[in-house]
């Protein structure tokens, strides 16, 4: 089995990242992989953001004012190829960057638990490190979102679960 490196960054203030999100968002990590039958050894960076952060980088990189809960950034080089660490030999897949204050809220609206929210952005986002791009055609925007379900249910997190916890609904 390939070997994958995940590199988690907490680079905001504002959501105590819950005990356990970390392992999660390797397992995600990992079940796409294994679901697109990716061959190699592979590396990807997640990070964690303000909203403010997130909605700066929206700005620069996507041209949108505004917050958002999720950005990927798919690491190839200038002729289209993956880029490769020379070190490891591992495909360096790109950054994956989330807004937790964003998914908090998010989880709320949708009534299910912070976990399945940051699963759900995880798997989204190497999805499209992976080259997927839901805002091209409906059609791809379904085939990226049933992927999306099959990946959590593997995991045991799918959308008919909602994993909040008595002390959460409180």
């Amino acid at each position: 089995m390939p070997k994958l490196k995940v590199y988690v960054k907490n680079n905001q203030t504002e959501v105590k990242v819950p005990v356990g999100i970390r392992l999660l968002i390797r397992r995600c990590c990992q079940a796409v992989l294994a679901t697109e039958g990716f061959k190699q050894d592979a590396e990807v960076s997640v990070s964690f953001v303000s909203n403010s952060e997130i909605r700066n980088l929206n700005k620069i990189y996507r041209n949108k004012d505004s917050v958002t809960d999720v950005l990927s950034f798919p690491l190839t080089s200038d002729n289209g190829k993956t880029e490769t660490n020379p070190e490891t030999g591992a495909v360096q897949l790109g950054d994956v960057v989330i807004s937790l204050e964003t998914a908090v809220k998010q989880a709320q609206n949708y009534g299910h638990s912070l976990e399945r929210e940051v699963g759900f952005l995880t798997v989204h986002s190497m999805l499209h490190l992976l080259g997927y791009d839901h805002e091209t055609s409906q059609l791809d925007q379904r085939i990226m979102r049933e992927k999306e379900e099959s990946v959590l249910e593997k995991l045991g997190i799918s959308r008919d679960a909602t994993f909040i916890s008595p002390s959460e609904a409180e």
